[in-house]
């Protein structure tokens, strides 16, 4: 019967849906890089050795970003032991001589307008404003080091000799490598660096940099490399050095002259010398320590430069990239690393997570690749993500509107503008095929020529309902098909076993789901409804950003439905399933299907 039930389903899915004509524009598939540290000048010239032409946009004038600054850099290449000369002149030098990168310095976005494959950028440079045409866009903005004033009980700000972690660079650049005290110009016989300054903390930033270990164990080098006899001293909560660089951390280790232990820094007082005296309790040696220091570095962590106008995007859902969480622009964190919440626009580098430079670098190829990925699908008509491929996109029956505003407030990606009536005006370029706004809709006007209420509806009709007598019921599942749904196909190549009473209709995402789905179930004898979509909020999000957040939204206005029907509101239930649970499936499914046995069979299918 379940075959029997698929087959019949299957094909009122072929009768109903016609093959999509795609929607194809005049692609331009040049692409714009926001930013010209290590990062937006590697996407350019990964783009450009690829064939694209590109606009690298900086705001300061001159390009290299933070590397400019710095004395050398961690170790690059095997075996990851030995600091390396920062190269960042030959890659400036590589952007300004390739003939395929346009360079804007002493540039910002004043605004972004238009559609992926069709943007239309305003930048301003030297009191003009330049108008370009772009595909796709790289963020590649950078980072700003955390305030280490905000965090109370370690002086910064208040002695000249405790001093953050740029600071400490721009010394040894100074210096040349001889690191000397800002209060005196001394060489310096002790240092002291202080990890995690407002990092991992509740009431700073909750998140480790990843890289602040690095740095301070390639600014201790400097100090014992300047004077092999000062003694230096690293207090950390946890020493983090990723992948290879553990090599680099090892080899630090066996430096006699740097002390490390696992500690918390309680105290931080200035002698009459000027000297400082650090207190640490909680260390690995079991007991509180004191240390006499002529200067205390604090490594901060990075935070993201998003908080100023960067795109300045002309999107009713606003002018900057959404954030997932602590301010990195995201679009889903474990499955499209390198997407925003706006199609064809990407993160790369520390905008998008704390890295260092040759972290940053890969980085910023995979988000060159991406790009160039868009403007490709752009120009065949293609969704980018997450359902790459698809070339169907929304058509809306205009004569039934009224203007209620639903889709294009719902719509999470900037694809649905408003006229003057208030009526929908697609941006077809910048959908993602989730169909939010199919299931926004009260009047059902939008559909895809292989996706609508008609279709789907369709589908549940030809389910057969056995009759009150037969006792048997029959329960729906509407499964979002990127988590949900390969949940139900994982269990299914694991040979797991569930109840074959229900019925799958696998959907785009929850927010589809029209309510008018619920009520055809019901009405037809369906004795109870799952809609299972992805998890959403900040630790797992939803693949169309708020489709499932939304669907359980809807579910109040479902209520007046099963009311209307006289029906029990526990038939329809609303879950989040991820795609690594698919082996308590069973489990759902039974625990549902007796909720609905103690209901008893719907009323409705006697008639």
């Amino acid at each position: 019967m379940l075959a029997e039930d698929y087959v019949r389903m299957g094909i009122t899915k072929a009768k109903k849906a016609s093959p999509p004509k795609p929607y194809i524009e005049n692609i331009n598939k040049t692409l714009l890089v926001i930013g010209g540290g290590i990062s937006g000048m590697t996407s350019a010239i990964e783009s450009a050795k690829a064939g694209y032409k590109v606009i690298l946009v900086e705001k300061s004038p001159v390009l290299g970003g933070w590397m400019r600054r710095w004395y050398r850099q961690l170790p690059q290449k095997p075996p990851y032991k030995g600091l390396q000369d920062v190269d960042i002149e030959n890659t400036i030098d590589e952007v300004k001589k390739h003939p395929d990168i346009k360079l804007l310095t002493s540039a910002e976005i004043e605004n972004i307008a238009g559609q992926p494959g069709m943007f239309d950028v305003s930048i301003k440079q030297g009191g003009k404003t330049i108008v370009e045409r772009a595909g796709s866009i790289v963020v590649s903005t950078g980072w700003k080091p955390y305030d280490a004033g905000k965090v109370d009980g370690l002086g910064f700000g208040k002695y000249p000799n405790v001093v953050n972690n740029i600071t400490m660079e721009d010394i040894a650049v100074q210096g040349k490598g001889k690191i000397k005290r800002p209060s005196d110009n001394k060489d310096v016989k002790s240092v002291v660096f202080v990890q995690c300054v407002g990092s991992r903390d509740k009431d700073h930033l909750p998140y480790c940099s990843s890289v602040c270990c690095l740095v301070s164990l390639k600014q201790a080098s400097y100090i014992r490399s300047s004077n092999p006899a000062a003694k230096v001293y690293i207090i950390y909560k946890d020493m983090r050095t990723p992948g290879q660089y553990e090599n680099f951390y090892k080899d630090t280790q066996a430096d006699d002259g740097i002390f490390l232990t696992k500690g918390d820094v309680f105290l931080l007082h200035r002698s009459s010398d000027k000297s400082l005296t650090v207190e640490v309790k909680n260390t690995l040696l079991g007991e509180d320590i004191s240390i006499k220091a002529d200067m205390v570095v604090l490594a901060t962590g990075m935070v993201p430069a998003t908080d100023s106008s960067i795109l300045n995007l002309r999107y009713r859902q606003g002018k900057e990239l959404p954030m997932l969480k602590y301010g990195f622009p995201d679009s889903n964190f474990i499955c499209f690393p390198y997407e925003t919440q706006r199609t064809a626009i990407y993160a790369a580098g520390c905008v998008r997570q704390p890295a260092e430079s040759k972290t940053c670098k890969d980085d910023a190829t995979g988000a060159a690749l991406k790009a160039i990925q868009a403007v490709e699908l752009e120009s065949i008509g293609s969704a980018v993500h997450p359902r790459a491929g698809d070339l169907s996109y929304p058509i809306f029956f205009m004569q039934k509107c009224t203007q209620c505003k639903r889709c294009t407030e719902e719509c999470p990606f900037g694809a649905l503008d408003e006229d003057e009536k208030g009526s929908p005006k697609p941006n077809p370029n910048r959908c993602r095929r989730c169909g939010v706004c199919m299931g926004a809709c009260p009047e059902r006007i939008v559909s895809f020529e292989n996706y609508s209420v008609d279709i789907v509806s369709s589908m549940l009709k030809s389910i057969e309902v056995p009759g009150e007598e037969e006792e048997k019921l029959r329960i729906l599942v509407l499964a979002c098909e990127n988590d949900a749904y390969p949940a139900f196909d994982i269990a299914g190549i694991n040979r797991t076993v569930f109840n074959p009473k229900v019925r799958i209709i696998p959907v785009r995402c929850l927010g589809s789901v029209n309510i008018v789905w619920i009520a055809d179930a019901l009405s037809r004898g369906i004795d109870g409804i799952m809609l299972i979509g992805c998890k959403y909020g900040e630790d797992y999000q939803c693949h169309f950003i708020k489709g499932s957040e939304l669907a359980n939204r809807r579910m109040e206005n479902l209520k007046e439905v099963l009311q209307r029907l006289v029906l029990e509101p526990e038939r329809v239930q609303v879950l989040q399933l991820a795609i690594s649970d698919y082996d308590n499936i069973p489990g759902i499914m039974d625990d549902f299907m007796a909720k609905v046995t103690e209901l008893g069979p719907n009323p409705y299918k006697s008639f």
